[in-house]
């Protein structure tokens, strides 16, 4: 029997660190001055890179951090594209002393149109790494570029809201939420408050999970999808916080999610499909500027997804698909078979607990499926 036709595409990825080295090699970047204990400028990060890959060019278009997966992203075709984006987009030299600090020029946000992103979580330990004037600026230079944010915002009830994301063509709409738990570094004094801007930081309990729950129900309307977006956890690591698990597992019993997009470590972490729902615990950095940095090589950090997710009418999941890629020389590359090859077997055995199985569909694609379900192409 063919399976229904999916009536959401939605592209997922990791953290997008477009700050730092990826600002310097685009056209307009800002000051590079850091006040890190280990690195004083940011174009020592670009220069990294070009140690290890080999000479990028400079200044590089808005498209060029994207690489292959604009191919990717034209052939898959998805409804919607949504991001973390892990950097505020400001040229103030307010720095949080939090001793590493992301940010890009507002001039060089258009590299997130450049890959047609929707929208943007904002939930997370570096969108306030330049204060609350760099928030500002943030939602102010995204609002200008047509890209819905969330999770954080100039009062919290700003960042705790959700967007709305129409999807042309159908009548279905992508809700979108993001959220943050302190485990993931974010500092308690950037908690939004009534009056005051901030992030939506919340706590991973049950009675979170029921406000957020509700804020999503006071807006979603039927064959709406709803995508909570988590920025939670550690950076390097496959262990899943049982806190974590049972939060997602809260937010789905609720009826009003689909989705769970988790973030925060700099590697892939493990999947889970939770009464026809998908979790994703960590998606892994997407872009970066780590390029070069040694320390967590078995992680193997410089190789990433793409999470491409079919959804039907009521959010149950259809399919998942994982496209690998490499980061090199500050953009994606396609893995190699061998790459993909380790993504598939390092994904598959750290899902096999959640009960989620992961093959190759060809050589450079991946599909996860609840365990016992065949993978062929539907």
């Amino acid at each position: 029997m063919p399976m229904p036709r999916p009536s959401v595409r939605i592209f997922l990825c990791g953290d997008v660190m477009t700050g730092r080295g990826v600002d310097q090699a685009l056209a307009h970047p800002c000051d590079p001055e850091l006040r890190e204990s280990y690195m004083r400028s940011a174009l020592d990060y670009l220069e990294l890179a070009e140690q290890a890959s080999g000479p990028i060019p400079r200044p590089v278009g808005p498209g060029y951090v994207w690489g292959a997966a604009l191919e990717e992203l034209r052939t898959a075709a998805p409804d919607v594209r949504l991001v973390n984006l892990e950097t505020a987009i400001t040229r103030s030299a307010d720095f949080a002393p939090k001793g590493i600090n992301y940010r890009m020029a507002p001039e060089n946000a258009g590299c997130l149109s450049a890959a047609g992103i929707d929208a943007c979580s904002l939930a997370n330990n570096h969108v306030l790494d330049f204060g609350p004037s760099g928030l500002l600026e943030t939602l102010e230079t995204l609002q200008d570029l047509g890209v819905a944010a969330t999770g954080a915002g100039r009062n919290l009830a700003e960042a705790g809201a959700p967007a709305v994301i129409p999807l042309p063509g159908k009548s279905a709409r992508v809700i979108f939420l993001g959220a943050a738990l302190e485990d993931s570094g974010v500092p308690p004094g950037w908690r939004a408050g009534p009056d005051h801007p901030g992030v939506n930081l919340v706590e991973p309990s049950r009675e979170a999970a029921r406000s957020l729950a509700a804020r999503i129900a006071e807006l979603r309307r039927p064959g709406d999808v709803a995508v909570v977006s988590i920025h939670w956890g550690s950076n390097w690591g496959y262990q899943v916080p049982e806190p974590h698990r049972r939060f997602a597992h809260a937010l789905l019993d609720t009826g009003q999610v689909c989705v769970i997009h988790g973030h925060s470590s700099h590697h892939p972490r493990p999947i889970e499909i939770y009464r026809d729902r998908l979790i994703l615990y960590g998606c892994g950095d997407f872009l970066t500027d780590y390029e070069g940095i040694g320390g967590f090589e078995a992680f193997r950090g410089d190789l990433t997804a793409m999470y491409l997710a079919d959804l039907d009418h009521e959010g149950a999941l259809l399919g998942l698909d994982l496209v690998p890629f490499r980061i090199r020389r500050l953009r994606l590359e396609r893995a190699a078979p061998d790459e993909v090859r380790w993504v598939g077997e390092t994904l598959a055995r750290e899902s096999h607990p959640f009960g989620v199985d992961l093959g190759a569909v060809d050589p450079a694609h991946l599909r996860a499926t609840p365990r016992g379900r065949s993978r062929a192409t539907p």
